[in-house]
Parts: structure tokens; C-alpha cells; sequence
């Protein structure tokens, strides 16, 4: 199962501006996820994809492959993730990847091995499934509790809203995060999404539920990254 990791890391970021080389514990947040993918046995080839020479740059001094830049046409706010994939895999050919990782730089709680153990459990179930997508349980915004506002009042989100006094009573239900997707090549190619009719769940921890869009997201991150590595010295 030759698998390709995939880093996008483009130049443009409107909630928090050059989010992915903002110091974090003294590294480049690009560097965490670059150094989590160095770390795995399951990878084959993890390629930074990047629009922008300085992130280029600090990917290359951290260990991350870039072997071009993104074209600009592939960088923009609302360019599907798929796009870029689809021309990495064309860049790199003839090498052929039977999956597809991707590893985004703004969900860098990732546990060691946890992107081992999402490759394992593909290959494990290679021929039932094709993808798996890492999850972690929405707690405060369960959408039965989640509203609407309709001109001056707040209607329910859920149309049947469960009438419930506490959120243990609720269904979970769960969020996807950035830790890591990953799917087989042709699958992703055809459908042009990770979320497969056949997509298995990689149960995140609970502190490993938050993505960096903005700057709370970071520093939501930046908190709990200290606390663990506190929590580990001592």
C-alpha cells in the first residue's frame, strides 16, 4: 500500500494571517505536522504543497519535501482540496500512490502513531473500506442543541429537536478533524472527496478536537500543547 502524505500549506489565510509559519512552542506551525509525518513508517512520501517561497523555505530547514511550488490558480480561498491532490498526483507521476494522506498543518494535536494507526486501519480493512477519517465527539455544539436566528427569534436547528435537559442525554455525534484523512487514490479521484461511502472513523481523544482558523483557535492549541508537555516533564 504505497501511500502519499500530503502537507498543503498555501500563503493566503484571512482568519489568522500566515497561520502556517506562526511560532508555536518555538516552531513553525508547519514544522509540528512535518515532523509528525517524518515520524511515521507508513508514509512513503510526504510532500509540503505550498504557494508561498517563505513557507517553502521553513518547510525545507524543518525536513519537509517540497519539490515545487503550487500553482497560484491552486491557491486560492475557496480552492477544493481534491484540486490540489489531483495535480500533486500528476506532478509526481510516474511514482503511483494507492492512498492519499492528508496531513493539515492546523490540527497538530496529533498523538505518535496516530497516523500510523489511520494507515493500519486501511490496510487493515483494504478490501471492505475506502477511507478513514479522523473524529473526535462534538460536545458543546451538538447540533440538537445548535439554533437558528429567523428574523427576531431563535428557532431549532434540528427540525424534530429531541426535547432533552442535559447534553449526556444526547446521540453523540462527531466532528471531523484535521488530524488525518486518508483514502485510496482512485476512490478520492473519482469521487473528488475523502468522505467515501465506505469511510471508517479514527476516534480522536478529547484534546485533540480543535483545528487553528483564527487566533483563540491557536491559542486554544498553544494552551493545551503546554499543559501536555508539562503534564509529560513532570
Amino acid at each position: 500500500m504505497r501511500t502519499l502524505g500530503v502537507i498543503p500549506a498555501r500563503g493566503g489565510s484571512k482568519g489568522l494571517p500566515r497561520k502556517n509559519i506562526k511560532p508555536l512552542l518555538g516552531k513553525p506551525l508547519v514544522a509540528w505536522t512535518i515532523e509528525q509525518a517524518r515520524g511515521s513508517s507508513a508514509l512513503d512520501l510526504t510532500v509540503v504543497s505550498t504557494d508561498d517561497e517563505e513557507i517553502a523555505h521553513i518547510a525545507r530547514e524543518h525536513g519537509g519535501h517540497v519539490p515545487f511550488l503550487r500553482p497560484a490558480d491552486l491557491a486560492g480561498d475557496e480552492t477544493p482540496i481534491i484540486d490540489v491532490i489531483r495535480h500533486l498526483l500528476l506532478a509526481l507521476e510516474p511514482e503511483r500512490f494507492d492512498v492519499v494522506a492528508l496531513l493539515e498543518p492546523t490540527s497538530p494535536l496529533r498523538r505518535s502513531g496516530d497516523i500510523d494507526r489511520a494507515l493500519g486501519l486501511l490496510r487493515e480493512h483494504y478490501d471492505e473500506a475506502d477511507a478513514v477519517i479522523s473524529v473526535g465527539e462534538v460536545h458543546t455544539e451538538n447540533p440538537f442543541i445548535c439554533k437558528l436566528v429567523e428574523g427576531r427569534f431563535i428557532r431549532p436547528f434540528v427540525e424534530h429537536e429531541p426535547v432533552l435537559y442535559q447534553r449526556q442525554q444526547l446521540s453523540p455525534v462527531y466532528f471531523p478533524y484535521g488530524v488525518i484523512y486518508a483514502a485510496k487514490s482512485e476512490a478520492l479521484v473519482a469521487h473528488g472527496t475523502f468522505y467515501q461511502d465506505r469511510s471508517l472513523p479514527l476516534f480522536l481523544e478529547r484534546w485533540q478536537n480543535y483545528e487553528i482558523d483564527d487566533l483563540y483557535d491557536f491559542l486554544c492549541v498553544e494552551t493545551i500543547m503546554r499543559h501536555r508537555r508539562q503534564g509529560a516533564d513532570e
